[in-house]
């Protein structure tokens, strides 16, 4: 009996908390983890540009017709 005591006030103890919130308490938690999101996308492709502008990494296709584009220029030079 013991045993079975124990499994079943763990199983209690380890139950997620429920927490009611409301509608607007929900928004706005979601409005604050989408500008963290952004926020995070922003710095990433601005450090992504410095790495590139220094050489630090590697282009990707797009990348590079972006800031070399005259590699991708095929007319004949005379």
């Amino acid at each position: 009996m013991g045993a079975e005591d124990g499994a079943i006030r763990q199983a209690v103890e380890n139950k997620p908390t429920e927490i009611a919130i409301s509608k607007d308490q929900f928004l706005a938690w979601k409005r604050q983890k989408d500008a963290e999101l952004s926020a995070k996308k922003a710095e990433a492709a601005r450090k992504r540009e410095e790495d590139i502008a220094a050489g630090r990494v590697l282009m990707n296709g797009r990348e590079l017709f972006l800031h070399e584009p005259w590699v991708f220029d095929d007319t004949p030079h005379h």
